[in-house]
């Protein structure tokens, strides 16, 4: 799907066996670390107003620092990022950890960076809400129907790669759904939710007449406005070539 990559995760990964095994394979990566008493005391000297009455928008800082926990073989590079919201009391803070240099990343690059992972998991959220890919570990299927099971996998046929095959083609449907979505809106000026677009544009009744040369889709009248505005900015989409 990708060539490059970089890998964002949250508190619960940073270990050392994953963390070097990145490193050893050029993958960068930007992740959360959880609080501890070494970084409470790392982060103490940071963690004081400067002079003056605070200013009523919220107000951000970042530190570069240089961390290694017990388990690590190596110190890493870590952000100290420090908030401060109006009327708190004291100031809020959190880590990141990251595999970028500070020349390639800097501090306020790398905290955008991470941000997205709550964008990326939004866009996962929606694909697992709407299009629901029925992955299994277990050589028989899953399936949403308990009175209808698939049938268990002829022999040969890795679990993983039928769960790879089935992620990916659920991928590209969501692409192709998103690339509507969005042009619904650009089409009506409104916002639309990929199970709105499923509901309103996608599943539509409708019947098929054939004449000699030409097949034509008669579609209901409910949604036949949407698909008026929707198809035209449709037949301008250019699709990559391989």
């Amino acid at each position: 799907m990708c060539q490059v990559a970089a890998v964002r995760m949250d508190a619960g990964f940073p270990e050392e066996q994953l963390l070097a095994g990145l490193e050893r394979r050029g993958t960068p990566y930007v992740a959360r670390l959880r609080n501890n008493r070494a970084l409470d005391r790392l982060a103490g000297l940071y963690l004081r107003r400067p002079p003056g009455r605070p200013p009523a928008e919220p107000r951000l800082w970042l530190h570069e620092l240089e961390y290694q926990a017990g388990p690590w073989s190596r110190p890493r590079r870590v952000v100290l990022v420090v908030k401060e919201r109006p009327d708190d009391l004291l100031l809020d803070h959190f880590w990141l950890l990251t595999s970028f240099s500070a020349a390639a990343v800097p501090a306020e690059d790398l905290l955008a960076h991470y941000r997205q992972r709550g964008t990326a998991e939004g866009h996962f959220g929606e694909l697992m809400d709407v299009l629901a890919p029925a992955l299994s570990s277990a050589p028989r299927t899953k399936s949403r129907y308990r009175d209808n099971p698939l049938p268990a996998l002829p022999t040969g046929i890795d679990a993983a790669a039928r769960n790879e095959a089935i992620l990916l083609l659920h991928l590209l449907a969501y692409e192709l759904m998103h690339a509507g979505r969005r042009a619904m809106e650009l089409a009506t000026q409104t916002g639309w939710s990929l199970r709105r677009f499923r509901e309103r544009v996608l599943r539509v009744g409708g019947r098929v007449l054939l004449h000699a040369r030409r097949v034509t889709l008669v579609i209901a009248q409910t949604a036949a406005g949407l698909w008026s505005a929707l198809w035209p900015r449709f037949e301008r989409f250019t699709w990559a070539g391989p």
